[in-house]
């Protein structure tokens, strides 16, 4: 009788936890799918755009302009007041804050790993030739370069504590070639420090990739090409599915000058005063954030293939997708190992 008694006690308490079971199941809320937000702005002379997915949208216009704005009060050459521009118009130099400091720490390292191929004292030159805020009436001559180039060099700037020193009046600074790239990494340390764990920023087409899209399917960049021989940009060459990190481009096919019949790169060498000539036509660089990728691609662009090609050899923290002209004149491509998302079409 015991067992008997026992087994009912059991089968009501199993009864029981049927139907408790069941009950909670029927009150579990269904899992609400993440939702698709956008942001769109305009800054630093260009666009910039934001996806990202969750279940509210806790980003907003008003936040991102914000953190780009302050960005530019401190290293924009367009904006009057600036501190790049406080900097280049000071005699001696001026104390800097954090973002300035991290840009100028991060060129610094990136001009002595390029054996100073990348240099942001070259704004005089970027000037001289007619890439910079003032549009130059004509290209610089021999003797122009030459007096330009004796305030060019990493040994023309300084840092100490909060101070940038400068050797003179004439030293002129261009933080251009890496401040986009240090924009998306703010962009996305925003959607970070929000809890966004998948996203896309983009901002003058550096961009910043974090996650997949619903249902796992990755993120995908498309790599522009360049159409036979010509320096026309053409279809997509590439697409990609990096996961994660940071892709920008550097290229010479869309930013240029003519002059004397002659198109004239607006990637000028620190080292010779003049713009690089040589087979690279562009150049995508993959890096773990943006101001790393951001501030390497110019400088392959003046290093050329085989040194970029030596330089990347054996790095996986870091890579390149380069489009280059052959001797022949047709145009081919090239991948390095550390390149991500380069196995997708």
């Amino acid at each position: 009788m015991r067992g008997s008694n026992y087994s009912t006690k059991m089968m009501v308490l199993a009864t029981s936890m049927l139907k408790l079971s069941i009950c909670t199941a029927w009150i579990m809320p269904r899992q609400t799918p993440p939702q698709r937000f956008e942001i769109d702005g305009f800054a630093q002379g260009t666009t910039y755009h934001i996806v990202y997915y969750g279940l509210a949208k806790t980003i907003t216009n008003k936040q991102t302009d914000s953190l780009l704005k302050s960005l530019d009060r401190s290293v924009s050459l367009y904006l009057p007041g600036s501190l790049i521009r406080q900097f280049n118009e000071s005699d001696k130099g001026i104390s800097i804050d954090e973002p300035f400091r991290v840009l100028i720490r991060k060129a610094l390292e990136i001009n002595k790993a390029t054996d100073g191929v990348v240099d942001v004292t070259v704004k005089s030159l970027v000037d001289a030739w007619g890439f910079g805020v003032k549009k130059a009436a004509a290209p610089p001559g021999d003797e122009k370069i030459k007096q330009i180039l004796t305030n060019v060099g990493p040994e023309q700037i300084w840092l100490k504590g909060n101070f940038l020193h400068k050797k003179s009046k004439d030293v002129q600074i261009d933080l251009n070639g890496i401040a986009q790239g240090y924009s998306a990494d703010l962009l996305a340390a925003l959607l970070d420090q929000s809890g966004i764990n998948d996203y896309v920023v983009e901002i003058g087409g550096e961009l910043r990739i974090k996650g997949n899209k619903p249902g796992k399917e990755p993120f995908k960049i498309g790599i522009e090409a360049i159409d036979g021989t010509d320096m026309a940009p053409s279809p997509l060459r590439k697409v990609i599915a990096p996961g994660r990190g940071a892709v920008t481009t550097s290229g010479n096919y869309r930013k240029y000058l003519e002059a004397n019949g002659k198109k004239i790169s607006h990637i000028i060498n620190p080292k010779t005063g003049y713009p690089a000539i040589n087979e690279m036509i562009s150049v995508t660089v993959w890096a773990e954030d943006g101001i790393t990728a951001d501030g390497y691609d110019n400088g392959f662009m003046v290093m050329g293939l085989k040194k970029t090609l030596r330089f990347l050899e054996k790095r996986t923290d870091i890579g390149a997708y380069i489009i280059y002209k052959k001797e022949n004149g047709t145009v081919a491509d090239t991948v390095t190992t550390g390149f991500k998302g380069y196995d997708i079409d």
